[in-house]
């Protein structure tokens, strides 16, 4: 688990995995993998806040494979569109942590 790649590397490598194990698959089933780990993770965090069917490791390990599904199914969907995540995830970063959303309470940018 000592090596690091990024999210370009994630998506080269996803790339060719669902083209091995999913040749035929359309476009819309990386969005559909999305909601579907986005419906476990939020069972694990309910479940996990209402101390019930389970423990809480259970409900992070359960949490944690969610996100971690959601990452990858992430790339698939940006491979399947023409995106590059790498590039999507840092233009998006640059923009959010400009804001600051106690000095700017409207719009976490101006008065």
């Amino acid at each position: 688990m000592n090596d690091i790649f990024d999210f370009e590397q994630l998506q080269l490598e996803q790339g060719v995995w669902q083209e091995q194990n999913f040749p035929n698959a359309g476009r819309h089933e990386c969005f559909y993998g999305i909601v579907e780990e986005i419906g476990e993770l939020s069972h694990a965090i309910l479940k996990m806040d209402q101390g019930i069917r389970g423990t809480k490791v259970e409900h992070m390990a359960a949490a944690k494979d969610a996100i971690g599904d959601i990452v990858i199914y992430l790339a698939g969907l940006c491979n399947k569109r023409g995106i590059n995540l790498q590039s999507a995830v840092e233009t998006a970063w640059n923009e959010v942590k400009e804001r600051n959303w106690v000095k700017y309470p409207k719009d976490g940018r101006t008065d």
